[in-house]
Order: C-alpha cells, then sequence, then structure tokens
C-alpha cells in the first residue's frame, strides 16, 4: 500500500488524544497507522496543535511545489512510462537525461506527487531457484571454445538459450527463451514440453525469421533439452556451446531475462492457459525498455539496427 499523508481530521484527534494523555502507540493502533508516522508528526509540531500541525504541511507542501521540476507532462510521461514496466532508472535515462535523478521518481511516488501503487515499481529482490531436475549430457563443445567475438559481445547474432517451465504440479508446457548477446532482444516462444525435439523446433522457427547472419551461435547449459545440438549444427549450421556446471552467470543475459519474463508470469503459472497475445504483450514491454548499457536505446532497437545492416 502506498504512503498517504495525515489528514486534518487526523491531526484533530491525535491533537485530542494528546489531551487525554494516550501513548504514541495507542494513538498510532487507534488511527490505523505506524507509530514513527505519529511520533514524527508530534515531534515536528512541538506544542502539538491540529491547526499549527496542518498550517506547517501547507506551507511545507508549497514550498515543495515551488521546487520540484515536476509539471503535469512530466507527470504524465511518467506514469505512462511505469506502467509500461520501465524502472525509473530507465526512465531518467532515457527521456529525463540530467533534469532529475531517477531517485526522485522514487520520492515523487512514495509521497503521493505522482499518483501510482507502489506495485507498480519491479521488483529487484533475488528468488531462490528450484531444485534441477532435467537430465543432463556431457558432450558438446564447452564455453571455454567459444570465439572471443561471442563472450565480449562484439559482434552481432550470437545467442544464450533456455527455457521457463510451468510451476510444479501443473502442466508440462514451458517457453524456450532466447536472447541476442550484444542487442539484448529477448524472444519467449511457448512449446509443449521441454525435450529435445521441442527445443529444436523453436530454433528453427527463430532461426528462419530473421536474415542470414542473425543466428551465428547458442550458448546454452546442459539440460537434456540441448542434446538436439548436434542436428542443429548439421541443418542450420549453428555450434551450441556449453555453459560450465553451476555456473549460471556464464549466461548471465539469458538468467536475467528470465527473471523479467517472470515479472509477467511468476512461478506457480501454467504456461498451458497462458495465451500467445499474453506473451507477445509481455516481450513488446521487456523489449521495449532503454537499457543503459545500450546508450539508453531499446533492446528492440538495438537489434532493428543490426538485422537492417544485414539486408
Amino acid at each position: 500500500m502506498s504512503y498517504t499523508h495525515l489528514t486534518t481530521a487526523e491531526r484533530v484527534k491525535i491533537e485530542t488524544y494528546l489531551e487525554l494523555g494516550m501513548s504514541v502507540r495507542s494513538i498510532a493502533r487507534r488511527l490505523g497507522r505506524q507509530p514513527s508516522t505519529v511520533s514524527r508528526e508530534i515531534r515536528r509540531n512541538p506544542g502539538y496543535t491540529a491547526e499549527r500541525a496542518q498550517e506547517r504541511y501547507a506551507n511545507a507542501k508549497r514550498n515543495c511545489g515551488a521546487k520540484t521540476k515536476l509539471d503535469d507532462m512530466m507527470r504524465r510521461t511518467i506514469i505512462e512510462k511505469l506502467r509500461a514496466t520501465w524502472s525509473p532508472e530507465q526512465i531518467v535515462g532515457r527521456l529525463f537525461d540530467g533534469k532529475i535523478a531517477f531517485s526522485t521518481i522514487y520520492r515523487w511516488i512514495y509521497s503521493g506527487l505522482i499518483d501510482v501503487p507502489v506495485t507498480v515499481l519491479r521488483q529487484k529482490g533475488k528468488r531462490q531457484k528450484p531444485i534441477e531436475t532435467r537430465g543432463r549430457f556431457n558432450i558438446g563443445l564447452s564455453i571455454a571454445k567459444r570465439p572471443r567475438e561471442v563472450r565480449t559481445r562484439e559482434t552481432f547474432g550470437h545467442w544464450e538459450l533456455d527455457t521457463v517451465v510451468s510451476g510444479r504440479g501443473k502442466s508440462r508446457a514451458c517457453v524456450a527463451t532466447f536472447i541476442e548477446r550484444k542487442s539484448r532482444f529477448y524472444i519467449a516462444l511457448p512449446i509443449t514440453d521441454r525435450s529435445a525435439a521441442s527445443m529444436e523446433e523453436a530454433i528453427h522457427t527463430v532461426h528462419a525469421a530473421f536474415p542470414a547472419g542473425t543466428f551465428k551461435t547458442a550458448t546454452t547449459d546442459r539440460g537434456k533439452e540441448f542434446s538436439c545440438h548436434e542436428r542443429v549444427r548439421a541443418t542450420l549450421g549453428v555450434p551450441m556451446y556449453f555453459a560450465d556446471p553451476y555456473s549460471s552467470w556464464q549466461r548471465g543475459s539469458n538468467e536475467n531475462a528470465n527473471g523479467l519474463l517472470r515479472e509477467f508470469f511468476p512461478k506457480g503459472s501454467d504456461f498451458a492457459t497462458v495465451g500467445q497475445g499474453e506473451v507477445v504483450d509481455a516481450l513488446a514491454k521487456i523489449n521495449g525498455r532503454p537499457r543503459k548499457c545500450l546508450g539508453w536505446r531499446t533492446a528492440h532497437e538495438a537489434f532493428t539496427d543490426e538485422v537492417l545492416r544485414l539486408i
């Protein structure tokens, strides 16, 4: 729940309860407020009276309004982008560079100057990873053999692959995920299960969707859905490099992007019940966010620029 300022009626109650000798905690409980809120209000207004406290609040609000750079156009723009799942840092980096700090947007939200629920802010907390239950295999190209240009993101057309699964006890449906390392462009294709055949079909689909040179290599973990690597190389000419065990950081772009997808489809979701349109909408938001690592361009813009060079 977002924070709201004390009202005039609440200040009158505080004055009355103080006159009755009630403690800060008792007053807070009666108001449904945090004790720290009531304590701060009393501390700011020695010899507490509701009239003086309200007057002080009104003056402070006027002064705050005079100093803030927030106007109606900026407010509408920020709200629009927050609802499009941009973070405050992305909003500032792309639209207001040098004008405000991204921490200012957080402050405006928490103070109520930007009227949106705090839940629009994307969560950054790390979640516990589930226990790995897939079978694995030990053959294939090691990530150590991956060309330097792939590792350093110098050239376009190198992808990281993974799967995002339905919740335990749900269907076998999942999504095959792809992220192009240089542009950070992210793709998620619904597939019926986590089999090598389903993954191979998804790889062929992505490969066929773009011009030659868009899909040069793939980097994955050693889950059995990627045991199709020899057929993929034979039919598409795409070598697949395999990360070391327990080294998800070697596929950091994909791990991060999968976390972004989970913002829309939390753990426990059943992808058999998720419509294609829902996935498309989520990808549009993810690829439409400006990225600091791309000079505040979006992944969609960076990917499009690279693809146009191949045509």
